[in-house]
């Protein structure tokens, strides 16, 4: 009799988890690529403009997906609301002008001002060109010169070296610390008080084209986290492009191919005063904005009182100041649409009745691409207590395949720091996998070693650090990362479908088995 009990209630168990499984297949298979298109497209048009932190484009894919959740259905978990604004503030420094005799020079594209001073006017007659910059026992760009309060230009980069490549330094082929050590030049004539250093840098026209307006686009903090301003601002050091430094050096009669060929062939320094009236007025600005959070809240049934955490962020580079548009269609319009996508069909299940145990939060992050901000804020502020948030599942680039992938196996996702805090949830996605999506899962970027440590690159990692399991799905960078190329057109749109899916299946199993997830790995 006994016997008999046991194979029914081995049978029913199995009727059940058979059945649990058919309901979640359901809804996987409402995420479509129809589905995800609708979403995608608008999120990387042209209207959304990159969807830049403070700008139109961002407020407007704000607007969107706050909409969005609304017609699922969603609550609004902010004192009514679906924004959970952020105070930000945006630290650069302005140059107001910058001119020798009289010439204009435009930082960001001839020269690159560091320092941390409030704004503050200089100006000079005369500009002390000094070679190389250094100034050693074997060899000396300054020995016997007064350089307190003067402006000095220098080359940044290399050494003076004989007609065989031997430094006139080491007196080998190999260079000295004055070639090797990062930044030693402008350290060691800092020393000497300078009104400032004007450091010639050969790359940083190059540097500065590539770079576009992030090269003064300047930091963002949280309010919160605003630095004090500095009480002993640094001499300010202006990298100059060789074009700019040529213009000052035109005006005594030379230029640095003669300069460099005289010192290198002579093994003697060539140092002299350029009569040039000089001026220029900058320093560092604090501009304020606030770009939110958008939360959308699905009350689960008998473990409502714990929290699934689905998110990716919305933001990008938005338009520069050329009106190049950084379109973001994988980074992150792709991960936006996924949490889209799994707040639509986990609201439909609730909504037939088989809305999960636990209750799950839909957020997208404001002002990843500024340093995770959001996701910070949210974890320093969460609407419902981190004790009981019990996983963290963030989207972050699931549209495209990358370079590693390209010439061999397309079905695959990045699945990173699965396994860090919860073995438990490694297993989970693991084998969710293993039953339903079937593809590659590339663990390569949970090596601790590995030089891009993309583990922390994400805003999962601002609940992983609260010790809540995360897993970051992720599909790889490729040559279009953070360029205007990154365009909906590029889009795997049949293997997005899958990567949302495995996604879906994953969280479905958090939010319904019956213990949350085992916090009892540490391999951070």
């Amino acid at each position: 009799m006994k016997k008999i009990y046991n194979l029914l209630w081995i049978a029913c168990s199995l009727m059940s988890c058979a059945k649990a499984q058919d309901v979640n297949s359901k809804y996987a298979e409402e995420i479509t690529v129809e589905s995800t298109q609708k979403h995608l497209r608008t999120l990387a048009s042209v209207d959304f403009e990159g969807r830049g932190t403070g700008q139109k484009g961002g407020r407007l894919a704000a607007e969107y997906i706050a909409n969005e959740f609304k017609k699922y259905g969603l609550t609004a978990p902010v004192d009514g609301s679906y924004f959970q604004p952020l105070q930000l503030i945006r630290n650069s420094f302005k140059v107001k002008q910058f001119s020798i005799n009289d010439r204009p020079f435009q930082h960001g594209k001839d020269i690159f001002v560091i320092g941390n001073n409030e704004n503050k006017f200089f100006e000079g007659n005369e500009i002390v060109f000094i070679g190389y910059g250094i100034d050693d026992p074997k060899y000396s760009d300054i020995a016997g010169m007064d350089l307190h309060n003067k402006i000095v230009m220098l080359i940044n980069e290399h050494e003076p070296t004989d007609e065989k490549g031997n430094s006139w330094i080491s007196k080998t082929k190999t260079p000295s610390n004055w070639s090797t050590t990062r930044n030693k030049k402008v350290k060691e004539i800092l020393k000497h008080n300078p009104k400032m250093i004007l450091a010639i840098n050969s790359q940083l026209s190059q540097l500065l084209e590539d770079a576009g307006d992030r090269a003064t686009e300047g930091r963002y903090n949280l309010a919160i986290d605003q630095p004090a301003p500095e009480k002993s601002p640094m001499i300010p050091v202006v990298n100059i492009t060789d074009h700019a430094a040529n213009y000052v050096l035109n005006l005594a009669r030379t230029n640095l191919t003669a300069i460099v060929s005289k010192i290198n062939r002579s093994g003697q320094p060539s140092s002299f005063v350029i009569p040039t009236n000089f001026k220029a007025e900058f320093g560092t600005n604090a501009a304020t904005l606030a770009d939110p959070n958008i939360l959308g809240y699905l009350e689960g049934t008998d473990k409502k009182d714990e929290v699934v955490v689905i998110g990716g962020h919305y933001d990008h580079d938005g338009i520069d100041s050329k009106g190049n548009i950084f379109f973001g269609a994988d980074d992150n319009a792709s991960g936006t649409t996924a949490v889209l996508e799994l707040a639509r069909v986990f609201s439909k299940a609730k909504s037939a009745g088989n809305g999960p145990r636990r209750s799950i939060l839909f957020i997208t992050y404001a002002a990843e691409e500024k340093g995770l901000l959001g996701s910070k804020f949210y974890t320093e502020n969460p609407v419902f207590p981190l004790k009981n948030t019990v996983a963290c599942i963030n989207i972050d680039m699931i549209g495209r395949v990358d370079d590693k992938h390209l010439k061999g196996n397309h079905n695959y996702i990045h699945a990173i720091g699965s396994d860090k805090l919860s073995s438990e949830l490694y297993q989970i996605n693991k084998s969710e996998n293993e039953t339903h999506t079937k593809m590659e899962i590339d663990y390569t970027y949970d090596n601790p070693k590995d030089p891009m440590r993309l583990y922390y690159r994400s805003d999962h990692y601002n609940f992983a650090k609260k010790g809540i399991p995360s897993v970051f799905y992720f599909s790889g960078l490729h040559p279009d990362y953070h360029t205007p190329a990154d365009t909906y057109d590029k889009i795997d749109f049949p293997l997005m479908v899958k990567r949302e899916k495995l996604a879906f299946y994953t969280a479905w199993e958090i939010a319904n088995r019956e213990n949350r997830l085992a916090v009892d790995t540490n391999k951070e």
